[in-house]
């Protein structure tokens, strides 16, 4: 079992900047050791459904949404099983709870999703 936590979210100004984490731990669990299609962050705005903020996946590469092209950057540290998540020049339409996402396994054919408890951010004007 692969659990996920998030950290770094916090109130801000429109315009300020948040870097958010999400640490990756388990049973002998390794980024370098498993199988990963997909790694990255999405969020969910009140009242909104939750979308995809910015991925990386063996197959597509590195996905921006179009909100955040220019402003976010994803990261991966594969030695502190880690996944970050850069916000720059925040704006109040960045409000809402950003999760940390995984699709992994011991093998291409065997991956489930993990999903983060979620980290509220709220962006002010």
């Amino acid at each position: 079992q692969v659990q996920l936590v998030e950290s770094g979210g916090d109130s801000v100004q429109a315009g300020g900047s948040l870097r958010l984490s999400c640490l990756a731990s388990g049973n002998s669990f390794s980024f370098r050791d498993v199988s990963i299609d997909i790694m990255g962050w999405y969020r969910q705005a009140p009242g909104k459904q939750r979308e995809a903020v910015a991925t990386i996946s063996s197959f597509a590469g590195t996905i921006y949404a179009n909100s955040v092209k220019g402003r976010f950057a994803v990261s991966v540290d594969n030695a502190k099983n880690s996944v970050y998540l850069q916000m720059n020049s925040l704006k109040p339409e960045d409000t809402g709870v950003y999760y940390c996402y995984l699709r992994a396994g011991p093998s291409r054919w065997s991956v489930r999703d993990y999903w983060g408890q979620g980290t509220q951010v709220t962006v002010s004007s």
